[in-house]
């Protein structure tokens, strides 16, 4: 069953409320408030037979401190994310956690591909933080593939 995500639930039980992020000039934009996460609206929906499902996060923000998606830092392939919504629940398994430059996360890499199968892909900021440009100099790139409908 193919569903909009509306909840990711990471290892321990940690929840996040999914909305609807937007690309807006070539940049994924994720909700400001880091305790929620953004879907990606050109991503395939959870369950879907292709695509990727990608759902982005701040690591932190300077006024609101850790922002959910820190997690991510401590996260290790083989672990199991689930995605609820819609009344339907689906589990994947980390099989790949990856730091890439920013640069080299743009709409034509391997984390949005839609033309291949499923898996989700989660989205944050690591590396070093640059004071100037208040940002962060890398990507952390989770991808986890399906395991069916989670109990």
């Amino acid at each position: 069953m193919r569903f909009r995500p509306e909840q990711v639930v990471l290892p321990g039980g940690a929840t996040a409320v999914v909305v609807p992020a937007r690309t807006v000039g070539g940049e994924l934009r994720v909700p400001d408030d880091i305790r929620r996460v953004g879907w990606w609206d050109g991503s395939a929906y959870a369950g879907d037979p292709f695509g990727a499902t990608v759902i982005a996060g701040h690591v932190d923000a300077p006024r609101q401190g850790l922002g959910y998606f820190e997690r991510l830092l401590h996260i290790r392939p083989g672990a199991t994310i689930t995605l609820n919504g819609e009344g339907h629940a689906a589990a994947y398994r980390v099989v790949a956690v990856d730091a890439v430059f920013k640069d080299a996360l743009s709409a034509s890499s391997p984390a949005f591909d839609q033309r291949v199968g499923h898996r989700l892909v989660l989205l944050t900021c690591t590396g070093t933080f640059d004071r100037a440009t208040r940002s962060y100099d890398q990507n952390l790139v989770v991808t986890a593939t399906p395991l069916g409908a989670a109990l």
